[in-house]
């Protein structure tokens, strides 16, 4: 099978293409058909030597999220059969991650794909939405609250804009610029304001809103423009960050700050189906790119865009 691997950790120049033997499949795995497989930071950091997976060798394929059709199942699977549509996030693939033409992961990452997401986007919807529905799980705001999503034209952010929508709260998402606001103000955004702006306004505009402070802020970025937006946030209220943001939140009096993992199991992404098909759902693709050009996608990586990067295999 075709694949996009590496030898060696390094830039993105090390990822280059090559064959390598389809995996076989353990009582509690499926072979996964990929259709599409998701780029985001975790494979750079992979390709970089780290986040890899226990027992992983090379050479190695990244990749932790893709959707595709089910090609085989193993004996102890059950909810599953050969042909369904599923995507699946999988950060512990040992005998390689997505960036294949086929690869195998435990059944408790797969679920069926959700009515309204067309395949050939969801394989860059997983990690992301997953990571987004357990920061608000952190946050646990109830309806009618506020929440300032910072990062919100991003991948996890677009997302995380949608799924706070269909919980009942109001959100102001802080974007990057003219396509970012425009990006989030479509899917739903009660507010919509540009990170690239004057900060002063930006504050301005969200007090304006809400006078006495947003509940809750998830923050899927870091640095001096985050630390500005958590004087937004009322006192009692918290902010949520997913492990991996750089520089950390810095902590104030009055508010909480709590790190968290995105967790990908059987009540999570039965969690994430049901509020999807809640109503219109979409992933936003900044580029695709095929498989022989990851390389090319990793320095993608490198730059600024709205939602996310999608290698095609099919």
């Amino acid at each position: 099978m075709q694949v996009a691997a590496l030898d060696e950790f390094g830039g993105p120049e090390v990822i280059t293409p090559r064959m390598l033997p389809v995996p076989q499949i353990a009582d509690d795995e499926i072979l996964l058909k990929v259709w599409t497989a998701g780029v985001g930071v975790w494979d750079a950091l992979r390709r970089q030597g780290m986040l890899v997976p226990e027992g992983a060798s090379f050479p190695l394929v990244p990749g932790t999220d893709a959707a595709g059709t089910v090609a085989a199942v193993g004996g102890k699977v059950t909810g599953l059969t050969v042909g369904d549509v599923v995507y699946v996030s999988d950060s512990m693939v040992p005998k390689g991650g997505f960036y294949a033409e086929y690869a195998a992961t435990n059944a408790q990452y797969v679920a069926k794909l959700p009515a309204g997401v067309p395949v050939e986007h969801a394989g860059a919807m997983p990690t992301d939405a997953l990571t987004a529905l357990s920061g608000l799980d952190a946050l646990a705001l109830p309806a009618g609250a506020w929440l300032l999503i910072f990062g919100a034209s991003g991948g996890q952010g677009h997302l995380a804009v949608q799924l706070a929508k269909r919980q009942n709260l109001n959100v102001i998402a802080v974007a990057s610029g003219t396509e970012g606001v425009a990006l989030v103000t479509r899917l739903g955004a009660d507010v919509s304001l540009d990170g690239h702006g004057d900060l002063d306004d930006v504050l301005a505009r969200i007090r304006e809103v809400t006078p006495n402070g947003v509940d809750g802020l998830l923050a899927m970025a870091g640095g001096p423009t985050l630390d500005r937006l958590a004087e937004a946030v009322r006192d009692g209220g918290a902010l949520a960050y997913p492990n991996g943001v750089q520089p950390q939140p810095s902590e104030r009096p009055g508010m909480t700050t709590q790190a968290y993992d995105g967790e990908s199991n059987p009540g999570q992404l039965r969690r994430l189906n049901e509020l999807i098909e809640a109503g219109p759902f979409q992933v936003h693709v900044a580029e695709k790119f095929p498989l022989g050009r990851a390389a090319e996608a990793h320095r993608r990586l490198q730059t600024s865009y709205p939602g996310k990067l999608l290698l095609t295999v099919r």
